[in-house]
């Protein structure tokens, strides 16, 4: 995760010269948040709430300073000030929205707020941006990938959804994938009956291997089929008790089925396991008859040579082995086909193109050498093909596609937009250059390997040369692995993958300055008859003459008695504008535009300001001169 700042500045910002001026102590505030002062920024923005208990400003600030000190039940009650103050405020509403999904449970009132906020503000970006967020938190690619593009669209460089749509690309998952936010259970509930799940599928696993390969020693080494077998049994009651131990530490066990499906590899570990126990007893009930010390010390034949026709203790043999290899190489199996799976998941080259489309920055530097590790995964299980490929379909002439990695590699650079990341990506992770030369030696190799003559020496040499290769990119591989590790930092696997929030220099939208009203406006708007509002309804735009405006909140929201018309529309489309003139001399005229939301408990259509426009009415000497003709 990412500051708003990256690099943050530690020289303090003064406080105001006017220290009575609550909005000059929120500027503060704004500006020690953007040098990654968050105990100064919470220090400025109480004393503006002090200065002024209804700006709603100041609140927000709170709100986001004690988030970023890490408490969340303090910043949303901070923001839920600011939206009781101004409730039609988009910035108000994103900050509630962006302080809710911190808390375990609340991720629906959070998804409401952010859906107020882009319905108020659609033209803003970082609205979308929290959708996008917080569809990613559950998985919903999708969606976030629509909402991150909208907020593109608005903005065509704000970070966050330039990396975070690099990971839809990516079908990037939470490391607590298991757990679904719109749940009404704590996260840490859901991770301990997931830890115990695991561990019970790990020990149950280890213990049936375990016994399987006593069983088989000592029945056919030895010869001791019955004892091994019942030896064998009296593993079920140990791997009863470590099930009875395990599920003890599940308390959310109507979660569980919801777990099972959120997370693949949970899901798999569990029905790994089911299907082990099964095939451990299965395989002492048929434990074969023969042993080593009364037959023949070889592996047991299929065929036998005497007779064409297989025997039934052949083909029993063989199932039992099939048994004997899932039971105790299933953790090898599970495992090669994880990497496989994440090393095929996504589309890459689009998440580097989004990647390398923002400034560079720490969350999008480190995805971006993620992504690349992913492509050299890919590219290195293409190789293992391709030297796979003669021995399987008979040709050696099938090595000749090796140039298939060059290729590969050209595309990645051309269409990731590697172009401008060359320097930071070779300063960054000298191992990954060395995975990629070791590729593109293996791919030569292969090509000399098909093109020469099976059994010639210098075909030899190519195919030792493949698979020292492939080796190095292993090794280089588990080196940058062991680097990350030593130094804590990100390795070169999809669990490295960050999102971005916050990251870059741009400050986000909740900082944005509420709009202030002046004190003759604020006259006009109360005293004047005159006042027109303007909104949309299903015919088109429309205005109306206002009964009155009532009263101008302390946080500049005005109250209006407006017919039922306007209640209506504004329930459909809450943007509304309203003009009003100078009751005085009518020296000027204003026009507030801002979002309508109806305040059933006073029976009055509350507008918050967006955008306020003052003007002068032309004097007469300013009157439009009028020609006329001779």
């Amino acid at each position: 995760m990412g500051n708003a700042s990256e690099e943050s500045d530690p020289s303090p910002v003064p406080s105001p010269r006017d220290r009575s001026d609550p909005r000059a102590w929120c500027v503060v505030a704004v500006a020690r948040l953007a040098r990654d002062q968050p105990e100064g920024a919470l220090e400025a923005a109480g004393e503006a709430v002090e200065r002024d208990p209804d700006g709603e400003w100041g609140h927000r600030l709170t709100s986001l300073a004690l988030e970023r000190l890490g408490r969340d039940s303090e910043a949303v009650v901070a923001a839920q000030d600011a939206v009781r103050l101004a409730p039609g405020s988009w910035a108000a509403r994103l900050r509630l929205g962006a302080a809710l999904r911190r808390l375990p449970g609340r991720w629906r009132d959070a998804w409401a707020q952010a859906q107020q906020a882009v319905r108020f503000a659609p033209e803003q970006p970082d609205p979308h941006v929290l959708i996008g967020d917080l569809a990613l938190a559950r998985g919903d690619h999708g969606q976030a990938a629509t909402a991150y593009r909208a907020a593109l669209r608005r903005d065509a460089d704000h970070p966050g959804a330039r990396v975070n749509l690099g990971l839809t690309f990516l079908r990037w998952d939470r490391p607590r994938d298991h757990h679904d936010p719109t749940w009404q259970v704590d996260p840490r509930e859901t991770a301990r009956a997931r830890r115990a799940l695991e561990t019970w599928a790990r020990h149950l696993r280890a213990l049936f291997a375990a016994c399987l390969a006593a069983v088989a020693v000592l029945s056919f080494w030895y010869g001791l089929r019955e004892e091994a077998t019942i030896g064998g049994a009296a593993a079920f009651l140990v791997a009863a008790a470590i099930t009875v131990r395990q599920a003890r530490k599940v308390q959310v066990w109507r979660f569980v089925p919801g777990m099972l499906a959120r997370d693949l590899w949970l899901a798999v570990a569990v029905s790994v396991t089911l299907l082990v126990t099964a095939a451990y007893a299965v395989a002492l009930a048929t434990m074969p008859t023969w042993s080593l010390a009364d037959e023949a010390r070889t592996a047991l034949p299929l065929v036998s040579a005497a007779s064409p026709l297989v025997r039934w203790d052949d083909v029993l043999g063989a199932f039992w082995a099939g048994l004997f290899g899932l039971v105790l190489f299933n953790g090898v199996a599970v495992l090669l086909f994880r990497a496989l799976a994440e090393a095929w998941r996504g589309r890459p080259v689009r998440a580097l193109a989004e990647f390398t489309a923002v400034p560079p920055e720490r969350v999008g530097l480190r995805d971006l050498g993620v992504t690349l590790w992913i492509v050299a995964t890919r590219l290195w299980f293409l190789v293992a093909a391709l030297a796979l490929a003669p021995l399987i379909a008979g040709e050696p002439r099938a090595a000749l596609a090796g140039p298939l990695v060059p290729a590969a590699l050209v595309y990645v650079w051309a269409r990731g937009g590697l172009r401008s990341r060359r320097r930071e990506v070779a300063s960054s992770d000298a191992w990954l250059l060395v995975a990629v030369l070791a590729l593109l030696v293996a791919s030569g190799a292969l090509v000399v390997a098909g093109a020469v003559p099976a059994g010639d020496p210098v075909a030899v040499r190519a195919w030792w040369t493949v698979a020292a290769a492939q080796l190095a990119v292993l090794l280089a591989f588990a080196a940058r692995a062991a680097r990350g590790w030593w130094r804590g930092s990100a390795g070169p696997w999809r669990a490295s993958l960050v999102p971005c929030d916050g990251c870059g220099p741009r400050l986000p939208g909740e900082v944005t300055p509420s709009v202030g009203l002046s004190a003759d406006v604020r006259r006009a708007f109360t005293h004047s008859r005159g006042v027109v509002l303007s909104y949309t309804d299903a015919a088109g735009p429309r205005t109306l003459a206002v009964g009155a405006v009532t009263s101008v909140s302390p946080s500049g929201d005005l109250r209006l008695i407006a017919a039922e018309d306007a209640w209506a529309a504004a329930e459909r489309d809450p943007r509304v504008a309203v003009f009003v003139a100078d009751p005085a001399e009518r020296r000027f005229w204003a026009e507030v535009r801002g979002i309508a939301l109806a305040d059933p408990a006073d029976n009055v259509l509350r507008v918050t300001p967006k955008h306020v426009l003052v003007g002068e009415y032309p004097g007469r000497h300013e009157a439009r001169a009028v020609s006329r003709r001779p």
